[in-house]
């Protein structure tokens, strides 16, 4: 996507400000010979820390129409020692992906804060990584999803296009898939890219009803919504389907599920 001049503005004073909130010393550099008018740090000395040429930064800065890659991107965020927040503006600015954030990390990885998450929550709720994989759920939604949460398959396009149980248990399976399928679309690029493709070539391969839907090119963000499930206990219940992302760890989502 195309950024437009007050994004270019945006990034480049963005940047000019985290530079000058640094100085040589306190990133390891020798100060440049001759008189400083502030005490943070030059565009040369920036440019070398990031192993770049000083006018592309400099051009970077003035807010000019120049490319840049997620690499290099990424070395300046490390450069100018952007915090947490800071780095995920900056790639948001840029209208990139972070390729330090979206690799898909094990479950044994997850945060404590995220995976202990779902089990303070009074409705039933689970947390997805970039590849859709379930990572925690709370005892309500492994009672409400079951043949998925209650399982050893974690991952939920595994479970709706692979598993007779989804069809059981999603009121409309055709909908639901096409949906989710969809909505995977669209997140799947912000995930490690050679992850996705494994993922996706596995379900063509196993799925004709993936393949069909896959080739329809549909794209929806994961805006939530009415559910209905047919439970093989207590028949069909409807629930309202909202979504949130964790702003400290953005590649995962806590899904939430309240009964209408």
């Amino acid at each position: 996507m195309r950024r437009s001049p007050e994004q270019h503005r945006a990034l480049g004073a963005f940047l000019r400000a985290r530079r000058e909130a640094l100085s040589p010393e306190g990133v390891g550099l020798h100060p440049l010979p001759g008189r400083r008018r502030a005490r943070g740090l030059r565009r040369e000395e920036a440019a070398q820390l990031c192993g770049i040429s000083t006018t592309w930064y400099t051009w970077l800065e003035q807010g000019r129409d120049v490319s840049c890659s997620t690499a290099t991107l990424a070395r300046i965020a490390t450069a100018l020692r952007l915090s947490a927040a800071e780095r995920l503006y900056l790639f948001e600015l840029a209208q990139l992906k972070d390729p330090d954030v979206t690799l898909t990390p094990a479950s044994s990885d997850l945060p404590e804060h995220i995976r202990t998450f779902p089990d303070h929550m009074t409705v039933p709720c689970y947390v997805l990584d970039t590849l859709w994989n379930a990572c925690a759920a709370n005892r309500l939604a492994r009672l409400l999803l079951v043949g998925w949460l209650d399982g050893a398959e974690k991952n939920l396009l595994r479970f709706v296009f692979l598993f007779p149980e989804a069809r059981a248990l999603l009121d409309d399976w055709e909908g639901s898939a096409r949906r989710v399928l969809a909505e995977f679309r669209a997140a799947s690029i912000h995930g490690n890219e050679e992850q996705v493709d494994v993922l996706v070539e596995e379900l063509r391969s196993r799925s004709p009803d993936f393949e069909r839907l896959w080739q329809n090119q549909s794209v929806l963000l994961r805006q939530g919504g009415a559910r209905r499930f047919s439970h093989p206990l207590h028949g069909r219940i409807d629930y309202t389907q909202t979504t949130l992302t964790f702003t400290s760890c953005p590649q995962y989502q806590l899904v939430t599920l309240k009964p209408a």
